[in-house]
């Protein structure tokens, strides 16, 4: 592929393994003209010999020749230097080869003429071919033979050996294009995608502003698609059949043996959110029946699986207006629960993306309305239902909508979307743990992957993730399937974000140490390497040759020290980050004993309060009974002083009436001086 044209030219503007040979030609290797002058001559005997073991390390494997008896010294030195690579990687090899250009001609990119890089690499040793017969009657094997079809790079195998679909990918964080078979299904953007075992499920989308209704099935395994015919047969009587409608903007989500359609921009929009079931078994579409009160319909929402709830936010009504609500669908009951949160949430918005990260915490990315794009990142506590913005760190992706994204493990991987001037070209991934983002890798032009409404599901293939995305629109609609097998950068670079690489470390090995990385080519030619006085001298060179071959042995043992040492790295960030799981899941555990001993202190609060205010009731009456005591006490008073004015009353009385005895006794009523009156008794009774 020819090299664009460039004022300034860097080392950084060619990916892997397009800079790889362009710093071979620079050096000389991989040319097919005469070695007579060529620059790898320029170096240091130890440097060319390094440079060539790399080389054909990274182009043909490990040296699997044996050891050379009677070939020159220089024959000898080159073996012994491609030799003792031992296994390395060949990505590793391709990296290692242009570090080591790197420190010793930092401008050499600059210097680099156009050229075309030829694929095909065939290895020669003093003009005579390796499958050739040596001197001492060896047959040396035919150097292995590398495929590249499709973008697909595979190792040339046995008859009886296939690879088959998407296990066939060879390369790591690299978007490959797939050559499938089939009836291709129209192209779209703003459909939804779902992985079942290895099946990928395409529904719906839009199509030169027509919905779409169809239902695509793609193998992963034979790479075929094929369309799937539907009936509407209801399978109970919690289900009822109806046409399907066309849609775009909503979701799929694999549930039990279902695949759940949710939501979604129709043409004739219903007043709330639909719930459609697609039947695997039986091939059979169904609304399902909800309880509660559902939302009003929408689309370009986000919608998460949770343990068995569904966590519905945002998206875009049917007038057009953009939400940011949040609703929850418990798929065990059917049952819809509008949720009050706290805090600040995240502005409305739709074509935005969400995840959850340890079944707990709420992520949302990205999006858009009307006129802006956001890069923003919001998290909800699913426990406390409270909104927060974290700080970002890392390389933080551009604003955009109309994204797509997965996650696998800790990491959430964001692909495509745009701005409204053009796609995101870069993939990018986010490790949920530490919100550190960093860049997978970019791609160039107008392709599928740089557009908006794609979709992004994960598969799994020999316990490798990889990454499956389908259609877009980026100027046209696509129908394109691009996959991409993720490695473990993301991660490292996220802890090396943290904790700082030292200067001798090379980020890209660091990287590579933990994944063999297989990224071979079909053979060719090679220059052979031209030793100065290798000929005029043959003794000398000889013994040249021989300490240059041990320095090469201390240089590769050096690497491979610091490649032990990497390792080592890796292994403890890998132990460090288990223990900090966890003392995180302890903590987690002691949040939730301390939540428990809260409730249970609320419930103790709640119950003294309720005697609390029967107390005080109980007071008040009681207060009421006093006044009510003191109130008869008075009268009590009051009563026993007339009680007494009338007894002395009665007494003056009865004193005035015995005092005229004698005037009595004149009218005639007449009392006995011995006998005494009733009343006089009742006096004496009294006095008493």
């Amino acid at each position: 592929m020819a090299q664009p044209t460039t004022t300034t030219r860097s080392s950084s503007g060619l990916s892997y393994p397009e800079r790889f040979y362009s710093a071979a030609s620079y050096v000389g290797l991989g040319q097919s003209s005469s070695n007579s002058n060529s620059p790898i001559s320029n170096f240091k005997d130890e440097t060319a010999l390094l440079l060539y073991g790399l080389y054909q390390q990274a182009t043909v494997g490990p040296c699997n020749i044996p050891k050379p008896r009677f070939w020159s010294p220089t024959d000898q030195s080159k073996w012994t230097s491609w030799d003792g690579l031992g296994n390395m990687a060949s990505v590793e090899a391709m990296r290692l080869f242009v570090k080591i250009l790197e420190e010793e001609e930092p401008t050499w990119y600059s210097r680099v003429p156009e050229f075309v890089i030829e694929p095909l690499v065939d290895v020669e040793m003093n003009n005579t071919k390796m499958e050739s017969v040596a001197p001492n009657g060896n047959h040396f094997p035919e150097p292995k033979t590398i495929s590249t079809e499709n973008g697909i790079l595979a190792e040339a195998q046995d008859k009886d050996v296939v690879t088959e679909g998407v296990g066939s990918i060879a390369v790591y964080d690299q978007w490959i294009a797939l050559t499938v078979s089939g009836q291709l299904p129209k192209a779209r953007y703003e459909h939804a995608a779902a992985v079942v075992q290895d099946t990928m499920y395409v529904f719906g989308g839009n199509h030169n502003g027509r919905y779409l209704n169809d239902l695509q099935v793609l193998d992963l395994r034979s790479l075929t698609w094929s369309k799937v015919e539907v009936s509407a047969k209801p399978e109970s009587s919690e289900v009822s059949p109806v046409p399907l409608a066309p849609c775009a903007g909503h979701s799929l989500i694999p549930w039990e043996n279902k695949l759940i359609s949710i939501a979604g921009h129709t043409k004739d929009p219903t007043e709330t959110i639909t719930v459609k079931a697609f039947d695997l078994q039986s091939s059979t579409w169904s609304t399902l029946r909800t309880y509660g009160e559902p939302p009003i319909s929408r689309g370009g929402q986000s919608v998460t699986l949770v343990g068995t709830t569904l966590v519905i936010f945002g998206g875009e009504d049917a007038s057009r207006s953009l939400l940011n609500d949040l609703h929850i669908l418990d798929l065990e009951t059917m049952t819809w629960d509008d949720i009050d949160t706290v805090g600040s949430p995240p502005s409305p918005r739709s074509d935005h993306a969400a995840a959850v990260h340890a079944e707990r915490y709420l992520l949302i990315f990205g999006g858009g309305s009307h006129a802006t794009c956001f890069n923003d990142l919001h998290v909800l506590d699913l426990e406390t239902m409270e909104w927060s913005r974290p700080k970002q760190q890392g390389s933080i992706p551009t604003p955009r909508a109309g994204l797509a994204g997965v996650t696998v493990g800790e990491n959430w991987f964001i692909v495509g979307g745009g701005d409204n001037k053009s796609g995101a070209s870069e993939t990018v991934v986010l490790n949920m743990s530490t919100l550190v983002w960093s860049v997978v890798t970019a791609v160039q032009g107008r392709v599928p992957i740089a557009s908006e409404g794609l979709s992004l599901v994960v598969s799994s293939y020999n316990s490798e993730d990889i990454l499956v995305a389908f259609g877009g629109y980026n100027g046209r609609y696509n129908n394109e399937v691009n996959v991409l097998k993720p490695s473990n950068k993301s991660t490292l670079q996220s802890n090396i974000m943290e904790r700082g690489m030292p200067d001798s470390v090379d980020v890209h090995n660091a990287t590579n140490a933990t994944r063999d990385v297989e990224s071979e080519f079909e053979s060719g030619k090679i220059r052979e390497i031209v030793m100065d006085n290798a000929d005029s001298d043959p003794m000398g060179s000889g013994r040249h040759n021989i300490k240059s071959g041990e320095q090469s042995e201390r240089i590769i043992a050096a690497l491979k020290t610091e490649k032990d040492e990497i390792e080592a790295a890796f292994t403890k960030e890998q132990l460090q980050t288990l223990k900090l799981k966890q003392e995180l899941a302890e903590q987690y555990g002691r949040n939730t004993d301390i939540s428990e001993e809260l409730q249970s202190v609320r419930a103790q609060l709640a119950s003294e309060q309720s005697r609390c205010f029967k107390l005080e009731v109980d007071v008040a009456e009681l207060r009421q009974k006093l006044q009510t005591m003191e109130t008869l006490q008075k009268e009590l008073e009051l009563l026993q002083r007339q009680k007494i004015a009338s007894e002395q009353a009665a007494a003056n009385a009865k004193k005035q009436q015995s005092s005229g005895g004698v005037w009595g006794w004149i009218a005639g009523n007449p009392t006995p001086r011995n006998r005494k009156s009733e009343d006089d008794y009742d006096d004496e009774d009294e006095d008493a």
